[in-house]
Formats: C-alpha cells, sequence, structure tokens
C-alpha cells in the first residue's frame, strides 16, 4: 500500500472521529459506570410524587410506629415526670465492671467538663466563670433533696431532658450509655 494511502486513510479516519464525538455533550465523557446516578428514578424527598394522595415524597410516618433502634421513655419533662421517673425507672443493665468502667469513661467525655472528674461541679466549665453544678457526694438538687441519693429514674430523666444550665444529653448519650453514665454517677455519690 501506498505511503500516501495510508495517510490519507488516517486522516479520515481521525477527521470522522472527531466529527462523530463533537456532536456530544461536552460534560459527558460517554461512560455510564452507574446509570441511575445521572438519571435516577427516586424521588427527592422536595419533590411532587403522584403516587401518595398529597401529592408530597416526604410522608410523615404512620401514628403508632417506632422508629427502630428507639427506645421509649413515657417520662414528661416536668418537675412531676421527672419525680415519677425517680420512684418507677431503674436501671436495667447489668452492673459489672464493664459497664462501670465503660460509664467512667462517656461521664469524663460527656459529664466531666462540668461536673469535674470526681463530680465535685469543678470541671474546666466551671473554672472558666460558668456556674458550677452541685456536688454529687455533698450537694443539693434544685428539684429539692441531696444529690447523693439521686435515683437512677431521677439521673436518667436530667440526662434526657436537662435541667437549669444543663441541656440534654439525649443526642450525645444513647439510652444504654446513659445508663452507664448513671453506674458511674452512683460511684461518685459516694466519694
Amino acid at each position: 500500500m501506498n505511503k500516501y494511502k495510508v495517510l490519507g486513510i488516517t486522516a479520515v479516519t481521525i477527521a470522522a472521529t472527531i466529527l462523530a464525538t463533537s456532536c456530544k455533550d461536552n460534560k459527558s465523557t460517554g461512560w455510564e459506570y452507574a446509570p441511575n446516578m445521572y438519571e435516577h428514578i427516586a424521588y427527592d424527598p422536595d419533590q411532587k410524587n403522584p403516587n401518595f394522595k398529597d401529592g408530597k415524597t416526604a410522608q410523615v410516618p404512620p401514628a403508632g410506629t417506632i422508629p427502630l433502634g428507639f427506645t421509649r421513655f413515657d417520662y414528661p419533662n416536668t418537675k412531676d415526670g421527672y419525680l415519677q421517673a425517680g420512684l418507677e425507672v431503674k436501671n436495667p443493665i447489668a452492673q459489672n465492671k464493664a459497664n462501670f468502667d465503660e460509664g467512667k469513661v462517656l461521664f469524663e467525655h460527656y459529664c466531666s467538663p462540668c461536673h469535674g472528674v470526681t463530680g465535685q461541679g469543678d470541671g474546666l466549665v466551671v473554672q472558666h466563670g460558668f456556674p458550677a453544678p452541685p456536688s454529687y457526694s455533698k450537694g443539693q438538687s434544685s428539684r429539692g433533696g441531696a444529690m447523693k441519693e439521686l435515683t437512677d429514674g431521677k439521673i436518667y430523666h436530667t440526662i434526657t431532658y436537662g435541667v437549669n444550665s444543663m441541656g440534654s444529653y439525649a443526642s450525645q448519650l444513647a439510652p444504654e450509655e446513659r445508663w452507664k453514665v448513671i453506674t458511674y454517677v452512683h460511684h461518685l455519690q459516694n466519694l
């Protein structure tokens, strides 16, 4: 084959390739590894959805349903709820060294900045001028009674809802973790 003929065929092939590919979308490589990422069939939560009577994609859960992994705590965020929880709620986890040790770690991470490492209300936040929480072993609860007499239910209620300057720790500590902290707090009440 002639050298010029080969160059001509090569030039025509390159020109045809350029012409064929130049008509495509410049944003696309032409490859679709996961086509559903480009043209998804699911509705976005804020889109209209003809599959539901109200036309909304984001639906309210059916009445009476409980999210997977959710632990119900049926005591209201009131003083009466606090007192009732104090009488009725008991720590359901085993009182063993593993839970005590984990409770100590959780307490040191989440509670000691205000309550102090030994629960005396002398944490780092307090040292910077914020109001001190009462000592677990010597203080008086703002809701009445000695801190060293707080029951499982009262402490759980306080961790769940917060009190005074202390906000709720329900989003930071899962229910089982709260019980582990309570196991350790009972130790601090006796110091």
